[in-house]
């Protein structure tokens, strides 16, 4: 076939096959007038070229597979060992760009903190936000994915604020102590995630002001099933009036849960006096709901 006919039925460029033919991969034969004549078997090998190439494979990388198509044998050790140095390569490409994006989470978590030099003064009790939207507010959840407080979509979503989450091993701040419920579980929410989606919570939120890249590593840890938002510079209290303090260097969020319910504040808990059984009493708010056709 004419190198125009192979560039359509393989969806490339006569440009990419010429540069094919001068890496010796793909070969035509020259006809009496200087065109080019490619075998059939030149579609495969055109076809593995692209298909190894979208999976992260230069175009050399590409040649113990290309060469086994043409000598009709099955991958060869080469062919293997290629794919296995392209997975390390892959590897060590993600590590650079995680490091590259903790360090850019890290910078953004410090100048958020520059901006927030005292905690928010309330001035309004949560439960004054009943019957009210939350602001319009974005965020990117540790899942990546964007979040709109203003337009968390159909149905009851369950936000629920916390002071912060320790680590193993890591005292938590001086002070914090004193903020009640900061000590609590929060894997209780993780530990209780099905029954809150199956008593009528289309999603579950959490929100804190710790940083990215901590709040990530959280959720990455505790295998949570839902996503945290990181809420560094404290939007949400500022804008909500939601209640904050400071301990030590830190500003935190008091404990509350939200039920947000087609985009409007349904119910809020606040204060929490047991942290740890709150994942019940949500799970009871709810069902009282949904038995009542709320």
């Amino acid at each position: 076939m004419r190198v125009g006919e192979l560039a359509r039925r393989t969806g490339t460029t006569i440009r990419a096959l010429r540069y094919y033919e001068e890496a010796g991969l793909v070969m035509p034969r020259r006809l009496g007038n200087g065109y080019r004549d490619y075998d059939p078997i030149a579609e495969r090998q055109v076809t593995q070229i692209r298909e190894l190439m979208a999976l992260g494979l230069t175009v050399e990388e590409t040649r113990p597979f290309v060469e086994s198509i043409a000598n009709d044998e099955d991958v060869c050790a080469a062919a293997v060992a290629t794919f296995r140095s392209t997975v390390t390569s892959l590897q060590t490409r993600i590590g650079e760009l995680t490091a590259q994006r903790e360090a850019l989470d890290a910078r953004i978590d410090d100048a958020a903190r520059q901006v927030v030099t005292s905690a928010p003064t309330a001035g309004a009790e949560p439960v004054d936000l009943i019957g009210r939207p939350l602001p319009p507010l974005h965020f990117y959840a540790t899942d990546g994915r964007p979040i709109d407080l203003h337009d968390l979509g159909p149905g009851r979503s369950v936000l629920f604020v916390y002071p912060l989450t320790g680590r193993p091993g890591v005292d938590l701040p001086r002070g914090l102590l004193e903020v009640h419920g900061a000590r609590s579980r929060d894997n209780w929410m993780r530990d209780h995630h099905a029954e809150i989606r199956t008593a009528g919570a289309a999603r579950v939120y959490g929100l804190s002001a710790q940083s990215t890249g901590y709040q990530r590593e959280l959720a990455h840890r505790l295998r949570l099933p839902y996503p945290l938002i990181p809420d560094p510079r404290l939007t949400l209290a500022t804008a909500a009036r939601l209640p904050a303090r400071t301990v030590g260097d830190l500003i935190v969020y008091e404990r509350l849960t939200l039920i947000v319910a087609d985009d409007l504040v349904e119910h809020v808990f606040h204060p929490i006096p047991d942290p740890v059984s709150h994942a019940l009493d949500v799970i009871r708010w709810l069902n009282r709901r949904r038995r009542t056709g709320g």
